[in-house]
């Protein structure tokens, strides 16, 4: 399907899964089409980038949860700053651990799993909803019990995939990609490039293919789709353009601006915009 025939299946209120992790493999193709739909007031569950900060700057996120927001290169995505400053998002901050658990949960269909992570932290303080359980074995330990992150529906994307839903990363990390499909009820995974399920690259092994078909719904093929994150190797991240975005995010002009210039128009127009083309033998 295209990225606006998958966006097409998501419906307002929904909670959202967004793959990645900050300015890498970014689902941004998807991101894109979401912008251009009328889907709003999201839950929004990810290990946050431009892809928060896109979606929290057109209005469409209602809550949030995540445990960061980060262009990486540049510490604090823009738009999450402005509107987390303005009071404008319900946040559910966690550790990355808990919100990697909650999702494993989600994916196991477990109503919570019990971590660590944020015992002794402010973790517990500013999720006052949050419980521990202790261990009912010898020990007794006392564990936080962290709540399955189950989603409606998960957007990630990959370097390459078939037709059939399954999906292969060629980078140097899978970033939870797997678990935000297991965990949602309906996977959409874009892809820089279509294959045969013979033809995935045998580099890696096979734990590279890590987004099985039993858990996909719907596979886009997005060259670039990435963009402006990373999407290592078949391209790194577009430096220079996450700095004019950061740049424009800061004044409301020069956003309207970047808008208009980039986000105006389909995905073909984007790329036009931004002078990205395929790369060729990839």
């Amino acid at each position: 399907m295209t990225a606006d025939e998958a966006v097409a299946q998501l419906r307002s209120g929904m909670t959202v899964g967004i793959g990645g992790w900050g300015s890498r493999r970014k689902p941004m193709a998807l991101v894109r089409a979401l912008l251009r739909s009328p889907v709003t007031s999201l839950t929004v569950v990810s290990y946050g980038g431009p892809d928060v900060g896109l979606l929290v700057a057109a209005g469409r996120v209602r809550k949030l949860v995540t445990a960061f927001v980060t262009l990486d290169s540049i510490p604090l995505e823009p738009h999450f700053r402005t509107v987390r400053e303005r009071g404008g998002l319900e946040l559910v901050e966690l550790d990355e651990a808990m919100l990697m658990w909650g999702l494993t949960a989600a994916a196991h269909r477990l109503p919570f799993l019990p971590v660590r992570a944020g015992l002794g932290s402010d973790v517990l303080t500013v999720n006052p909803g949050l419980r521990t359980v202790r261990s009912p074995y010898e020990d007794g330990e006392e564990l936080v019990a962290v709540p399955a992150l189950a989603l409606d529906a998960a957007l990630v994307h990959l370097n390459r995939a078939d037709r059939r839903g399954n999906a292969q990363y060629l980078g140097p990390d899978p970033y939870f990609d797997d678990l935000f499909c297991e965990a949602a009820h309906e996977a959409y995974v874009s892809c820089e490039r279509l294959v045969d399920t013979g033809g995935f690259a045998p580099a890696g092994g096979p734990q590279t293919l890590l987004v099985q078909r039993h858990c996909v719904t719907g596979v886009v093929e997005a060259p670039g789709g990435a963009h402006f994150t990373s999407c290592e190797p078949d391209y790194g991240r577009d430096e220079a353009f996450q700095a004019a975005y950061a740049k424009a995010a800061a004044d409301p002009a020069g956003w309207r601006a970047f808008a208009r210039r980039f986000l105006s128009g389909d995905e073909d127009a984007y790329r036009s915009a931004v002078n990205l083309l395929p790369r060729e033998g990839n």
